[in-house]
């Protein structure tokens, strides 16, 4: 049996006008959200490389300084972190001298977080890095006008949902 080569030519068919076309990535929300936060990220990491400090425990740290004696609970859910995630992390920021958890006066069970003098140190030190990371992010949005209306167009697609948690 022989094949005849000319016979077996490829038509070009005609785009399907009713089937959706896809859209270009540079187009959609969810990509270029994803982009942005890899590109803060990334620079967050390597500013706070040498002291050894990831985003949550970024957020922990800044919490705690901020109102000190909240429950583990209290922080775990404004951060949308798991308890058990969170039980973790805490762990971490003891080993390191940075926070310690003194059990409630009423309730034995729950335990409030302070930092202690060295994680105060470490904050202030966390801060000033935390200042330069968000300049630089400023500055590449073209100053805090920017930054602010990035911030309320942020809000307006949260409004309303709860804090996924991690």
């Amino acid at each position: 049996m022989t094949i005849d080569r000319n016979s077996e030519r490829r038509t070009a068919t005609a785009p399907d006008k009713s089937a959706p076309t896809p859209p270009d990535k540079e187009t959609i929300i969810g990509y270029k959200l994803r982009r942005a936060q890899l590109f803060v990220f990334h620079d967050f990491i390597n500013s706070f490389a040498k002291m050894k400090l990831r985003p949550a425990e970024f957020s922990v740290l800044s919490m705690i300084a901020t109102t000190p004696g909240l429950k583990q609970t209290e922080i775990a859910e404004a951060l949308g972190i798991k308890r058990a995630n969170f039980v973790a992390l805490m762990d971490g920021l003891e080993e390191r001298g940075l926070a310690d958890r003194r059990k409630g006066d009423v309730d034995k069970r729950s335990h409030s977080l302070h930092l202690t003098p060295e994680g105060q140190r470490f904050v202030k030190k966390m801060l000033a890095t935390w200042t330069e990371h968000e300049n630089r992010m400023i500055e590449r949005l073209g100053g805090p006008a920017e930054r602010d209306r990035l911030i309320e167009l942020l809000d307006r697609l949260l409004a309303g949902q709860p804090m996924a948690e991690d």
